[in-house]
């Protein structure tokens, strides 16, 4: 299978809403209570936006957009932290019968090699405490638990 990473295009629109439709269900069947159905997660409008701030990637196996990476630099410096730059992964989100055949992976690398080119000091992301498949993923991957999110209803 041939398989890459690269930067969204307006063509992709539609495949890279499909795939947050799926994911976006998984989260409602997890958590109704703060989830919900939408047809609509992402306009061609503000996706065209995206596309244009360069952090939007996709990957492709065989030609088909079968995965969607969005990243967002931030510079971390406050009284309370030490000053650090981060690559946050806002959204990693795969097509559903594509999961488990290492685009995750792929997507590592290429933040991995975006940390380089920006000299930036970690890669951060947050997880769905129900999404155990993504978590163990990420802890292969090298991630460790920073903070976890709790609520009380």
């Amino acid at each position: 299978m041939n398989r890459e990473v690269r930067k969204a295009e307006k063509a992709d629109f539609e495949a890279v809403r499909n795939i947050m439709n799926q994911v976006q269900e998984m989260h409602v069947e997890w958590r109704p209570d703060i989830y919900k159905s939408n047809e609509s997660l992402i306009s061609e409008e503000i996706f065209d936006l995206m596309c244009k701030s360069g952090n939007l990637y996709v990957a492709e196996a065989d030609g088909k957009v079968v995965g969607v990476l969005e990243i967002d630099y931030k510079h971390i410096e406050s009284p309370a932290h030490v000053t650090r730059d981060v690559i946050f992964i806002v959204s990693m989100a795969v097509e559903a019968s594509y999961r488990g055949q290492g685009i995750g992976h792929l997507f590592f690398e290429k933040v991995k090699e975006l940390k380089t080119i920006a000299g930036a000091d970690a890669i951060e992301l947050q997880v769905n405490a129900k999404n155990r498949a993504a978590y163990e993923m990420y802890k292969k991957c090298g991630f460790t638990e920073k903070s976890i999110n709790m609520e009380l209803k």
